[in-house]
């Protein structure tokens, strides 16, 4: 019986590999920067909530975000992850049921985890958080440079470095990050406003407010209509390492806000509607120590350990993954690529696709909906 569930998985994957038919005729790509997995799958931390060191008004932050029930108190902080995505799609990084979703990269900071994530490879070689065009190939350029989604490919990101991470000077994909201003052609009165608002912000960091990001990306949405589209924020990580875990909080709550106004856009938009898929995730984790959560990096344990987040076609509703599995985000660029039909290719190693299969049924059907990760390959 044992060997024949490996030959039925054996076949699931060669199946999966051989297909090429595309799974979703649109992906969006969202990540919130620095956000742990423990706040996903168990909303606020009991200790850091009620620490005044973290905490302006640990009462305030306790009546809106905090419950004695964990899954009550994720869905306070979470309700679109916990109502529709639980519901309609997947949540896979749980580590208490060792479901587990990891970086491949040595370093564990934010160059190197959007590195690994876009190009499908966890380059050992050192790049700090600053300004350096990215050599390594990523898979928005690689589907830009495709027939089916050429022109409708863009990249909206909070943080003014992620577009060297994706190559901006050597693409020709839309790529705004920072306070990067918008083009305002065609009177585009939307772009001019929040155009107005980056000039009039008078202490800007490295990091744009992430309401500014996501207006910016979802005016481009609603104008071009793009194929693939990624949607990168990062107050989350901003709060963290300024110790601010009311902060953290209410920008997690925000982003889950953002996810479920976009989400009903698209449902309700004929271009997207029910051809969409969200994959949402986070670059790195953080310590997961109550003295060290507002940090990360090589030496921080916990910083290796992510989370991710799936809706819309090819994905089933498989809620929270319980199973024992081992994920790494370096399968996240091969992904996106199989799932629209084309394989990923580039002048470096590139991971295997996640595979979602689901679970072999007592009758032996093998189901063609990709669901539930039956392995990570290429770990």
């Amino acid at each position: 019986m044992k060997s024949f569930l490996c030959i039925c998985c054996l076949l699931a994957v060669q199946f999966c590999f051989s297909q090429s038919a595309p799974l979703t005729r649109n992906i969006f790509i969202i990540t919130t920067d620095g956000f742990r997995w423990q706040e996903v799958f168990k909303g606020a931390d009991p200790v850091l909530i009620r620490d005044p060191h973290y905490v302006k008004d640990t009462s305030l932050m306790l009546q809106q975000y905090w419950d004695n029930d964990a899954d009550t108190r994720r869905k306070k902080l979470l309700p679109f992850f916990w109502s529709v995505i639980a519901q309609q799609g997947m949540l896979a990084g749980n580590r208490d049921f060792d479901n587990d979703v990891n970086v491949a990269n040595l370093y564990k900071i934010s160059y190197p985890g959007y590195n690994e994530i876009f190009t499908g490879y966890a380059d050992l070689k050192f790049i700090p958080n600053l300004s350096v065009r990215n050599k390594n190939r990523n898979v928005l350029e690689y589907l830009n440079e495709q027939e089916e989604y050429a022109g409708k490919v863009a990249a909206f990101s909070s943080w003014n470095v992620l577009p060297f991470i994706l190559g901006k000077t050597a693409t020709t994909m839309p790529v705004n990050g920072g306070y990067e201003m918008l083009n305002e052609d065609n009177s585009d009165t939307i772009n001019t406003l929040i155009n107005q608002v980056q000039k009039n912000i008078v202490h800007k960091t490295n990091t744009r407010h992430d309401l500014l990001t996501f207006e910016s990306a979802k005016s481009y949405i609603e104008q071009e209509h793009p194929r693939v589209l990624f949607l990168g924020l990062g107050e989350t990580d901003e709060c963290a390492h300024n110790k601010a875990y009311d902060g953290y909080l209410q920008k997690a709550h925000q982003v889950d806000a953002m996810l479920a106004e976009l989400w009903y856009y698209v449902q309700t938009d004929p271009f997207y509607k029910d051809n969409t898929t969200f994959i949402i995730t986070t670059d790195h984790g953080r310590g997961a120590k109550n003295t060290n959560w507002n940090t990360h990096g090589f030496w921080v344990k916990g910083s290796g350990e992510t989370w991710m987040a799936m809706l819309g076609p090819g994905i089933a509703a498989s809620g929270e993954l319980t199973g024992k599995q081992q994920i790494y985000q370096k399968q996240i660029a091969a992904t996106v690529s199989f799932m629209l039909g084309e394989k990923f290719s580039a002048g470096h190693p590139v991971a295997d696709p996640i595979l979602l299969q689901e679970k072999i049924t007592e009758n032996k059907k093998i189901p063609q909906t990709m669901a539930v990760s039956v392995s990570a390959v290429n770990k």
